[in-house]
């Protein structure tokens, strides 16, 4: 009952703060865009004035697409057929699950991203914690650049965490013990139950780690904590006394989140159509990206909302 109290009142957070969902969908734009705007570059080099980009123009040419990838270097490889509609949901979710190495770009722009979230982390937490008539003008990005440089620690904290979770963590997991459990097995059935069985051990450790991150960021901001280490001890000490009501709160978030990938996954656009079909195809990939955007934003309203609920001094 707490979790599902915490839950709709992260939603009713989320809702009364529309500035903080546009905030974060500008800082996603400012890094993408430019991405974006270097693979045109190498797009319109590769096409050039040729019969082939008349036919680019009229619509999705998945032979042209699959030649590009195969001769294209850096981030020029992600454009491919697997990033149309839904299947760019997937790819991002096989790259993340099998360790996936990205173009060197991606990752600077990640790093950035992180940046952004570091610099956009303290004001929202804070947006949340506080009630609506506290609020005064100019206090959001107040806040903002209070928490910065403390959630630039957390960021590096948290990539540091999360690089040894990709590297030795599933090494360990996929090249180890994977490896000797699907040994002597030819049924390909239960390979793929085994190997599904991994990934959802994998995935529930990283959750695990990152619910501690998470709390700890808003222990660090509704307590003004300054030292991260201190943060995430009180993270875990909260967690461990509370873990009924975070682990409900975070499957509600989760399925939230399923809903939204269910839901663009029946309207997400395919290949092909020129004019209207274009732009409602950019309406409806943005409308996804905000829907996604809100999820990681009811994540921490939700936990904050959690938090000051429950009797956070009396739990460490």
């Amino acid at each position: 009952m707490r979790a599902f109290a915490a839950w709709c009142d992260g939603i009713r957070r989320v809702a009364s703060a529309p500035g903080v969902v546009v905030a974060v969908w500008v800082a996603t734009a400012l890094v993408s865009v430019p991405l974006a705007v270097a693979v045109r570059t190498d797009i319109m080099h590769s096409l050039g004035p040729s019969m082939a980009a008349d036919g680019v123009a009229r619509g999705m040419n998945y032979e042209w697409m699959e030649e590009f990838a195969a001769h294209a270097r850096g981030l020029a490889t992600t454009f491919r057929p697997t990033i149309v509609g839904f299947n760019a949901v997937l790819d991002n979710l096989s790259a993340y699950l099998d360790n996936e190495r990205r173009p060197f770009a991606l990752v600077v722009a990640a790093g950035v991203y992180m940046l952004c979230w570091a610099f956009l982390s303290g004001g929202v937490i804070d947006r949340y914690a506080t009630t609506k008539d506290a609020i005064q003008s100019g206090r959001f990005l107040a806040a903002c650049r209070r928490y910065f440089f403390r959630f630039v620690r957390f960021a590096i904290v948290t990539a540091l965490v999360y690089g040894v979770a990709a590297g030795l963590l599933h090494r360990l997991m996929f090249d180890g013990a994977y490896a000797r459990a699907i040994r002597g097995i030819n049924v390909e059935s239960t390979v793929f139950v085994i190997r599904v069985a991994f990934y959802l051990v994998f995935v529930l450790l990283l959750a695990a780690v990152g619910l501690v991150i998470d709390f700890a960021k808003i222990r660090a901001v509704v307590e003004d904590r300054r030292s991260v280490i201190v943060a995430l001890t009180a993270s875990w000490r909260f967690i461990r006394h509370n873990a009924a009501a975070v682990i409900g709160v975070y499957v509600l978030n989760a399925a939230t989140f399923a809903l939204v990938l269910a839901a663009y996954s029946f309207v997400a656009p395919g290949g092909g159509g020129t004019g209207a079909m274009v732009w409602a195809a950019v309406f409806i990939g943005q409308a996804y990206i905000v829907g996604r955007l809100c999820v990681r934003l009811l994540f921490f309203a939700s936990e904050v909302a959690l938090f000051q609920n429950s009797g956070r001094r009396l739990s460490g």
